[in-house]
């Protein structure tokens, strides 16, 4: 077991093509692993921007196979070059026009290790997924990285402390969130601050209740009538923010987690020993009556 380990999140403005967000992200990822980030992870659906504002069928040309497409390969090529893992988040053509939004991890030798796909969707004013995405069904799992443990999850699963507990369950050391979120200028006035807030602890919190590090990469920049909010964070056990970035900027994040005390977190704060198991069946309830 490993006693620390270094993570990298790239928060960028997204481009229009996805050979050009792929172009823009690579040196990225260089530069973090330059930085020693043993642990890389990109934005929600880091080839595209975020699309998602509208019902439009074109879009659904922007996705490719995971694995099996260029994006994917290329990314592994990348991993192994630099004896890094990246978490790579992209748009899926599964087939028979079923669509994912998913993420590859892609070990430090290159290897592709296997995907999650986004369980939960969400449907609101311009964040029409429902229209894109079909819910994932490779339930919540973690994969033993060539540097630790990781498990991941997208988006709108972050409010959702049944996955994160599922995943940490699971074996995950480090939960990956990657995120496209933001502000719509009619509510930002009001509700900004609140909205920031809410989505920052409870992510916070999912690392306390689950004795893990938490790394959170989101986008920044404006899309229609999007702003995205940036401020990736790492965040340790007692949901301390180790890094942070800006609200605006493109840049790195570099953050080193501590394993060594978060066992010895799990072992002071056992909530994984004393869960009532005998008493959580209701939970699988759409309503409890």
């Amino acid at each position: 077991m490993k006693d620390s380990v270094t993570l990298g999140l790239i928060q960028l403005a997204a481009e229009k093509t996805p050979a050009e967000n792929l172009k823009k992200t690579i040196p990225r990822i260089e530069e973090v692993a330059a930085k020693g980030a043993k642990i890389i992870g990109l934005q929600e659906m880091f080839t595209t921007k975020y699309f998602c504002t509208t019902q439009n069928p074109d879009h659904f040309d922007l996705a490719e196979p995971i694995p099996g497409g260029a994006i994917t390969a290329e990314l592994q090529a990348v991993a192994k070059r630099l004896g890094v893992v990246i978490v790579a988040p992209m748009f899926e053509a599964r087939g028979s026009e079923v669509y994912h939004n998913t993420a590859a991890i892609i070990d430090a030798d290159g290897t592709y290790m296997g995907k999650y796909r986004k369980m939960h969707i969400p449907q609101d004013p311009g964040f029409e997924e429902k229209f894109y995405f079909t819910p994932g069904d490779l339930g919540f799992r973690s994969w033993k990285t060539a540097h630790g443990t990781i498990g991941v999850l997208i988006c709108w699963d972050q409010w959702y402390p049944e996955a994160a507990r599922l995943t940490a369950l699971a074996g995950a050391e480090i939960l990956f969130y990657p995120t496209a979120i933001g502000w719509l200028p009619e509510e930002k006035p009001t509700l900004g601050v609140a909205q920031h807030c809410a989505w920052e602890t409870v992510q916070r919190g999912h690392a306390v209740a689950n004795g893990c590090h938490v790394a959170v990469t989101n986008r920044v920049g404006v899309e229609g009538n999007s702003e995205f909010w940036g401020q990736s964070f790492v965040v340790d056990p007692y949901g301390q923010i180790i890094a942070k970035a800006s609200p605006d900027k493109e840049e790195v994040l570099i953050a080193t987690c501590d394993l060594k005390k978060q066992r010895e977190f799990r072992r002071i704060w056992p909530f994984f020993r004393d869960r009532r198991i005998d008493a959580y069946s209701d939970i699988a309830k759409r309503l409890v009556d």
